[in-house]
């Protein structure tokens, strides 16, 4: 079942990455927080990256390089099981900081 709220990780360019634990979890959001249409990029099984899939074509402001790709834009990492975003869990947390330099 989907979970309606879930805990994120966002960041924007030039700023410290934020956790929030009660982002929406609905396509609205997601663009919202992206500023477009999303594209998604899978760290691990478990942890994924949701940017703006135009980012680089509006040549939105460089964010972060995780895993030689760099993603332009407000970026939000959540969670994944199957095709459902999900809440990042806390053991997470630290690598998911550590991978966004901070």
């Amino acid at each position: 079942m989907k979970e309606k709220q879930i805990m994120v990780m966002i960041k924007r360019p030039g700023e410290a990455p934020e956790l929030d634990p009660l982002f929406d979890n609905d396509l609205k959001a997601f663009q919202e927080a992206v500023g477009g249409y999303i594209e998604t990029f899978t760290l691990t099984p478990e942890i994924v990256v949701i940017c703006n899939e135009e980012g680089k074509l509006k040549r939105l402001p460089y964010n972060v390089t995780i895993s030689r790709e760099d993603f332009v834009g407000t970026i939000v990492v959540a969670g994944i099981k199957e095709d459902e975003f999900t809440s990042l869990r806390a053991a997470a947390v630290p690598l998911v900081r550590a991978l966004l330099g901070s």
